[in-house]
């Protein structure tokens, strides 16, 4: 049995109890705003967070955390993890990527046979992020990087869709072609991100931030970001 592969799925599944599903990282905001309308807006909405955004910077930032960890490195990873979380421009952006962040490590307690000694290297830090504790897990179960960094791009763009799906809303047809549109590029912007030096990093996305900003004082909300 592949079970590094098993294990990927289990991390990547919309089933990790982690609350993903609560947030739409501004696009309720885009939503309310007319800029995300229909199948096509959305697509691009959520298209450009992945080529820009995500795949510019977390990503990146996901990449070399993976690679701390596999090597025993924790004080890069959380060197990693605090720059991570100064680029959440919005405190509904901090506080998503903290209660996940948290969610996850909570469910590592949980979980037989993950080794709790090792909870304890992880716990060091006193803000742990979602992509922190995601790749210190992906790392232990000695998942290869670019499969970890696909994955996960994957699970936020399902996250993403799905949020579209009921606040523009779309049908579940419509889902699945974004999904098939968007699963497309992953594996391209996974090995970028793999491939990106530090400088080249940029989470310059002032459209999202906006959005997420306006969020913060949305009168009618389905999600929490």
């Amino acid at each position: 049995m592949n079970l590094p592969l098993v294990r990927l799925l289990q991390l990547a599944s919309p089933a990790l109890p982690v609350g993903a599903y609560t947030y739409s990282q501004g696009l309720e905001w885009a939503v309310e705003a007319g800029t995300v309308r229909n199948e096509a807006t959305a697509l691009v909405w959520i298209g450009d967070q992945l080529e820009w955004n995500l795949g510019r910077h977390e990503a990146p930032l996901l990449a070399r955390m993976i690679e701390a960890w596999k090597v025993g490195d924790g004080d890069t990873a959380m060197v990693l993890n605090d720059d991570y979380l100064a680029s959440r421009e919005t405190a509904e952006l901090r506080a998503e990527t903290l209660q996940m962040g948290y969610s996850m490590l909570r469910l590592l307690k949980d979980l037989r046979d993950f080794p709790q000694k090792r909870i304890e290297q992880i716990g060091v830090s006193p803000a742990p992020t979602f992509p922190y504790v995601w790749s210190y897990v992906a790392a232990t179960w000695e998942i290869p990087a670019a499969d970890a960094l696909a994955a996960y791009l994957w699970s936020w763009a399902e996250n993403q869709v799905m949020a579209a799906l009921k606040a523009v809303p779309l049908g579940q047809a419509a889902g699945q072609r974004m999904l098939q549109s968007l699963g497309g590029n992953i594996a391209a912007v996974a090995q970028r991100a793999l491939t990106l030096s530090p400088d080249e990093y940029s989470n310059f996305a002032p459209g999202f931030a906006i959005a997420s900003a306006r969020h913060e004082t949305q009168y009618s909300r389905l999600f929490r970001s």
